[in-house]
Protein backbone atom coordinates (compact mmCIF):
# COMPACT_ATOMS: atom_id res chain seq x y z
CA UNK A 1 0.00 0.00 0.00
CA UNK A 2 1.64 3.62 -1.25
CA UNK A 3 1.30 6.25 1.73
CA UNK A 4 0.99 9.79 0.64
CA UNK A 5 3.79 11.88 1.28
CA UNK A 6 3.48 15.80 1.09
CA UNK A 7 6.55 17.91 1.03
CA UNK A 8 6.18 20.85 3.20
CA UNK A 9 9.22 23.14 2.06
CA UNK A 10 8.65 26.36 4.35
CA UNK A 11 8.22 24.12 7.24
CA UNK A 12 11.38 22.05 6.17
CA UNK A 13 8.97 18.78 7.05
CA UNK A 14 7.71 15.42 5.16
CA UNK A 15 4.67 14.45 6.61
CA UNK A 16 3.24 10.89 5.27
CA UNK A 17 -0.23 9.82 5.66
CA UNK A 18 -0.65 6.67 7.82
CA UNK A 19 -4.18 5.77 8.43
CA UNK A 20 -7.05 7.53 9.09
CA UNK A 21 -6.08 11.44 10.38
CA UNK A 22 -2.77 10.38 11.50
CA UNK A 23 0.53 11.57 9.84
CA UNK A 24 4.41 10.41 10.49
CA UNK A 25 6.57 13.48 10.29
CA UNK A 26 9.97 14.07 9.10
CA UNK A 27 11.59 17.34 9.99
CA UNK A 28 14.39 18.57 8.29
CA UNK A 29 16.94 21.58 7.48
CA UNK A 30 17.94 22.22 3.34
CA UNK A 31 21.47 23.27 3.92
CA UNK A 32 22.88 24.01 0.24
CA UNK A 33 20.80 20.90 -1.45
CA UNK A 34 21.42 18.43 1.80
CA UNK A 35 18.68 17.58 3.86
CA UNK A 36 19.72 17.57 7.32
CA UNK A 37 17.21 15.33 9.14
CA UNK A 38 16.73 16.26 13.03
CA UNK A 39 13.65 14.17 13.83
CA UNK A 40 11.06 11.67 12.98
CA UNK A 41 7.53 11.42 14.61
CA UNK A 42 5.21 8.50 14.46
CA UNK A 43 1.51 9.19 16.33
CA UNK A 44 1.64 7.60 19.95
CA UNK A 45 -0.97 6.03 19.01
CA UNK A 46 0.80 4.22 16.18
CA UNK A 47 3.97 3.27 17.71
CA UNK A 48 5.02 -0.31 17.88
CA UNK A 49 3.07 -0.82 14.49
CA UNK A 50 5.82 -1.09 12.28
CA UNK A 51 4.99 2.29 11.23
CA UNK A 52 8.79 4.12 11.70
CA UNK A 53 9.63 1.41 8.69
CA UNK A 54 6.42 2.90 6.67
CA UNK A 55 7.74 6.57 7.51
CA UNK A 56 11.05 6.00 6.19
CA UNK A 57 9.96 3.56 3.05
CA UNK A 58 7.78 6.41 1.64
CA UNK A 59 9.94 9.43 2.78
CA UNK A 60 13.14 7.86 0.93
CA UNK A 61 12.49 7.60 -2.27
CA UNK A 62 10.55 10.85 -2.23
CA UNK A 63 14.37 12.44 -1.42
CA UNK A 64 15.85 10.50 -3.86
CA UNK A 65 13.15 11.79 -6.93
CA UNK A 66 14.22 15.49 -5.74
CA UNK A 67 17.60 14.85 -6.08
CA UNK A 68 19.13 15.87 -2.83
CA UNK A 69 21.30 13.84 -0.28
CA UNK A 70 20.70 13.50 3.54
CA UNK A 71 22.85 14.19 6.76
CA UNK A 72 20.80 12.02 9.60
CA UNK A 73 21.00 13.80 12.48
CA UNK A 74 17.80 11.94 13.60
CA UNK A 75 19.20 8.48 15.64
CA UNK A 76 16.49 6.31 14.02
CA UNK A 77 17.38 7.40 10.81
CA UNK A 78 20.95 7.26 11.18
CA UNK A 79 19.75 3.43 12.40
CA UNK A 80 17.60 2.79 9.66
CA UNK A 81 20.12 3.60 7.05
CA UNK A 82 22.63 1.50 8.87
CA UNK A 83 20.22 -1.45 8.65
CA UNK A 84 19.15 -0.78 5.00
CA UNK A 85 22.04 -0.12 2.96
CA UNK A 86 19.75 0.18 -0.15
CA UNK A 87 19.69 3.74 0.76
CA UNK A 88 23.20 4.51 1.93
CA UNK A 89 23.70 6.50 -1.73
CA UNK A 90 21.07 9.05 -0.28
CA UNK A 91 23.83 10.16 2.85
CA UNK A 92 25.40 13.20 2.28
Amino acid sequence: MAHKVTLDRSNGEFRVHLEGEHFAVVKFQDKDGIYAITSTKVPEVLQGKGYGKVMMEAVLPEIESLGVKIEPICSYVAHYLERNAQWSHLKA
